[in-house]
């Protein structure tokens, strides 16, 4: 079974960490998405509330789930019997990153591949931290959420 973890803050999720999740849908038997808690971050939103986002869209897709972890993602990928971690890339600076990261991944666990989906141009622009300071300062966050998680927000 190929099992996929994408982890992120996903504080809010936005439509640019849905269109990742649904062009990774057809690739992997499963996709946890898995809300990492980093005590280095102090999140707008709870664990709570981010795994209600990513349980209701994906509350009709039998392939998605939503998990929080805290640790090594490398770590959890093992306990859940992951054996590949989903990143999303939006620019050339975000694939140098990421690509520190899942080398320093690779190191740790050989046999854990990361695969990256670049994200649809239309939504290149849509960051959580943009989206935050939007929300924050009680502007159109619309264009950049889901409706659940739209609706959902403090009016």
């Amino acid at each position: 079974m190929r099992i996929c973890l994408f982890p992120g803050t996903f504080d809010p999720v936005t439509l640019g960490h849905v269109d990742i999740i649904n062009r990774a849908i057809p690739l992997f038997d499963k996709i946890i998405v898995g809300i990492g808690i980093n005590t280095a971050k102090a999140p707008m939103f709870s664990a709570e509330q981010r795994l209600q986002w990513i349980n209701d869209i994906y509350k009709d897709e039998e392939k998605v789930e939503g998990a929080i972890y805290e640790g090594l993602t490398i770590e959890y990928c093992k306990k859940i019997g992951a054996r590949f971690i989903l990143r999303g890339i939006r620019y050339v600076s975000d694939f140098e990153y990421e690509k520190t990261i899942a080398d320093a991944n690779r190191t740790l666990d050989k046999t854990i591949e990361t695969v990256f989906l670049t994200g649809e141009p239309k939504y290149t622009s849509v960051a959580s931290t943009i989206v935050r300071d939007i929300i924050k300062n009680k502007g159109n966050a619309s264009p950049f959420l889901p409706e659940s998680v739209y609706q959902s927000l403090p009016k």
